[in-house]
């Protein structure tokens, strides 16, 4: 018969995102670590604090909420600022689905980057100016205009099996999946978004300029013309 230890009730509690920010190469070692040290898990900067009704406190993961994290959230972002709906990835895909085009996009060519390989790289600029190196495993490329496609995860891959290094790039426009939001989802519209897996919970911006409405109600959009703020 299985029995539930401490490190498991803490795993419940964390986003198994393994983003390192709070310190630890992943979560299942930071559960080992607030087992011992109960207190510490504000470290997890995607825990906040509820008090109930009685005033007892407890925790939430709102990264991994399977529904209503929107309105967990008030509709704002760590920053307090408001948002219009929450970007969900595909099913049965590692992270969110992201087009890119590097500063210099004959590394593509010269680094010989192909479907399949674990990758990381910066968004800098206008296009999405994200303190985060972001990692993830390519999924198609355009090696003619220097453009790739990829699913952004966490970083524990890249740590533990190698990575190609892109540098900084630009990010041309998000896909997923809208199964919340605050507003109605139009075409040609301009809305702030939440990726539900940003690490740092950050609102960003962008043109939905594709969405088809799925039968469970849900939107299937593509976002670009992006920044965060």
């Amino acid at each position: 018969m299985e029995t539930t230890t401490k490190t498991d009730n803490v795993m419940d509690l964390l986003p198994k995102l393994d983003c390192g920010a709070c310190g630890y190469k992943t979560c299942e070692d930071f559960a080992k670590f607030v087992e011992a040290e109960p207190d510490q898990l504000k470290l997890c900067i995607h825990i906040t604090e509820k008090v109930s009704s009685n005033q007892n406190t407890h925790t939430n993961c709102l990264g991994c909420a399977s529904e209503g994290m929107g309105e967990k959230m008030g509709w704002k972002d760590n920053l307090k600022r408001d948002f219009d709906f929450i970007l969900d990835c595909f099913e049965n895909e590692p992270g969110p689905r992201e087009t890119i085009l590097p500063y210099n996009p004959t590394l593509v060519k010269e680094l010989g980057v192909k479907k399949g390989d674990i990758m990381i790289g910066r968004p800098m600029g206008m296009s999405c100016g994200c303190p985060i190196t972001h990692c993830g495993f390519v999924t198609d490329v355009d090696a003619r205009n220097g453009v790739i496609n990829w699913c952004v995860t966490g970083p524990l891959k890249p740590r533990s099996e190698g990575f190609v290094d892109i540098g900084y790039y630009v990010a041309q426009g998000y896909e997923g999946l809208i199964t919340e939001s605050s507003k109605e989802i139009k075409i040609g519209m301009r809305y702030w978004f939440l990726p539900r897996r940003c690490m740092l919970q950050w609102r960003h911006s962008g043109l939905v300029n594709a969405v088809v409405k799925l039968p469970d109600g849900s939107y299937k959009v593509r976002i670009e013309g992006l920044f965060i703020g």
